[in-house]
């Protein structure tokens, strides 16, 4: 089987290949979080400003992913800006770095899945619920990551970190499904009109 048939186009290998990279890099960064705070310190990861600055430019690399090559009306940016709006506040509302930063890589990962899936479909693959299909394996990647830490040494598996991982692929993908859902309702009702 050829690299080319597994893909059905350069974009969808670029999306499976940018979630290699941020599961890569996931990975290989277990367990640094301590060191990470340690030379940050704790002030810093714990400020507000600090919060405010790095959920911002979160924000301005899972946003693109929903908004790549779609011209947009202005009900649907409001209702971006809604979805932008819970996700930040949901960030500053988590308890700890550590949780804030599950909420990111999880729903970076769930959007690069769905992102990827849906590309498959709309190239005439068959893929079966998109949306349910990379929630389930968003969900299993981010158990997979607390079973790797199962075995690291100074880690443990723990299941509110799981818990983490599903609720920001839940968030996400359910806000894209959302997304998608109110923006076929608006151009069915404009070609109606």
């Amino acid at each position: 089987m050829s690299i080319v048939s597994i893909f059905t186009t350069k974009r969808e290998r670029r999306l499976w290949l940018a979630l290699v990279i941020v599961l890569a890099a996931i990975y290989a960064t277990l367990g640094q979080t301590p060191a990470i705070v340690a030379a940050l310190g704790t002030d810093i990861i714990e400020s507000a400003e600090a919060n405010l600055v790095f959920a911002l430019l979160i924000l301005l690399v899972v946003i693109p992913i929903f908004f790549i090559d779609k011209r947009l009306a202005h009900v649907e940016i409001a209702v971006g800006i809604g979805i932008a709006a819970v996700l930040l506040l949901t960030w500053l509302r988590l308890g700890s770095w550590e949780e804030r930063t599950h909420l990111f890589e999880y729903a970076l990962v769930a959007a690069l899945v769905h992102e990827a899936l849906l590309e498959r479909k709309s190239n005439g693959r068959r893929v079966p619920l998109p949306a349910l299909l990379a929630l389930m394996i968003s969900m299993l990647l981010g158990l997979l990551d607390e079973c790797v830490q199962a075995i690291l040494p100074n880690r443990v598996f723990d299941p509110i970190d799981v818990a983490f991982n599903s609720l920001a692929a839940i968030v996400i993908i359910g806000a894209r499904w959302l997304w998608a859902r109110l923006s076929h309702w608006l151009h069915s009702r404009w070609r109606e009109d």
